[in-house]
């Protein structure tokens, strides 16, 4: 599993599970559809959810992608990617906006997002991870680490987090 870049495992998702923290401390899990760029971690929200109200007071996040159950032999063992994210909004009246929203648009061709986009309550953000770590099966667990944040390195021993 190595020999992948991180793009390659997050591309085949098209939703991230979300952790954030609330205004009265707790931790909060959502998900939100997602687009990759193999540096960042974009979602497309509204800002009458929770998770939007909380990385707006508090722009940090995790960014979860776990192998489905049915896909796995072993429960305990499922493929999983977790990444602890800064967030960052990006501004409609930008150029990256524009960018990274045609991308958006193409991954999910057919859906809603074309409706969405035209609502002043969804916004683009950026989750740019910090640290983080994936996990293939019992003894195959890797840091994220690299320049951009986007490449597995073996874990040796019990590394633990940054």
């Amino acid at each position: 599993m190595l020999n992948k870049p991180l793009s390659e495992l997050i591309e085949q998702y098209q939703s991230v599970v979300l952790g954030t923290q609330g205004a009265n401390g707790y931790p909060f899990g959502s998900y939100a559809p997602c687009y990759y760029d193999g540096e960042k971690l974009y979602i497309f929200i509204s800002d009458i959810a929770t998770h939007a109200k909380n990385i707006q007071s508090l722009p940090k996040a995790s960014a979860l992608f776990i192998e489905d159950e049915t896909n796995s032999q072993n429960i305990f063992a499922r493929k999983r990617i977790s990444l602890q994210c800064d967030v960052q909004k990006i501004e409609k009246t930008t150029d990256a906006y524009n960018e990274i929203m045609q991308k958006f648009q193409a991954k999910f061709e057919g859906g809603t997002l074309g409706m969405l986009m035209g609502m002043t309550d969804f916004n683009l953000y950026a989750l740019t991870a910090i640290y983080g770590e994936a996990t293939f099966g019992f003894g195959e667990a890797y840091n994220i680490g690299g320049e951009k944040m986007n490449c597995l390195v073996p874990r040796v021993g019990d590394s633990g987090h940054k």
